[in-house]
């Protein structure tokens, strides 16, 4: 509960007071995305527990909001928040990131990401051992929370005058794959 409360205190923090400062300048945004969280342990585990499967692939289903600031003519800055739960492996994940990036002439922006994202797994969807039905609470105890550095790269494409398409890939840690794709307003 304090990594919630901490994250969203700082992607509060990190979208009010720019926000405020420069609101002649600033774009918010929100809006709702969706795509799948792959976390690459597959293998791994496979290998060292003959007869274990994993399944560690996840659909998730979420949001996201942020800012974002001119540096130039094309140029931009920003920062977003995202929740995403997930009906698999991933139980939910949420994090926060700085952006930057270019708007071309058509209003479009690709970019870069960099931050932090928190991942809560659901380890009797990830483990699956033949003829034993797991449950939750054969994992009371284990640490089911994973959170390493996000790195990534998007790309917006404008519908109209406030709404937008969006694509991103990310990978926490390098040890995982994430791709998503949402719909978004700015205001």
């Amino acid at each position: 509960m304090k990594k919630i409360v901490f994250a969203l205190a700082a992607s509060a923090a990190a979208l009010a007071i720019p926000a405020a400062a420069q609101a002649q300048e600033a774009e918010v945004f929100a809006g709702v995305s969706g795509g799948y969280h792959d976390l690459s342990v597959d293998g791994e585990v496979e290998d060292e527990f003959p007869g274990v499967e994993i399944n560690d692939g996840s659909p998730i289903i979420g949001g996201f909001a942020g800012v974002d600031f001119p540096a130039g003519d094309n140029f931009f800055i920003g920062a977003e928040a995202n929740f995403h739960f997930g009906t698999e492996a991933v139980d939910s994940e949420y994090g926060a990131s700085a952006r930057i990036g270019i708007r071309d002439a058509g209003g479009a922006k690709y970019y870069i990401r960099g931050g932090y994202q928190e991942v809560n797994l659901d380890f009797a969807n990830i483990i699956e051992i033949p003829g034993v039905e797991l449950t939750d609470d054969d994992f009371v105890g284990i640490d089911d929370t994973a959170g390493d550095y996000l790195v990534g790269a998007g790309a917006e494409f404008p519908l109209g005058e406030t709404t937008f398409l969006r694509v991103n890939v990310d990978t926490i840690g390098f040890d995982s794959a994430r791709a998503t794709a949402g719909f978004g307003f700015r205001f």
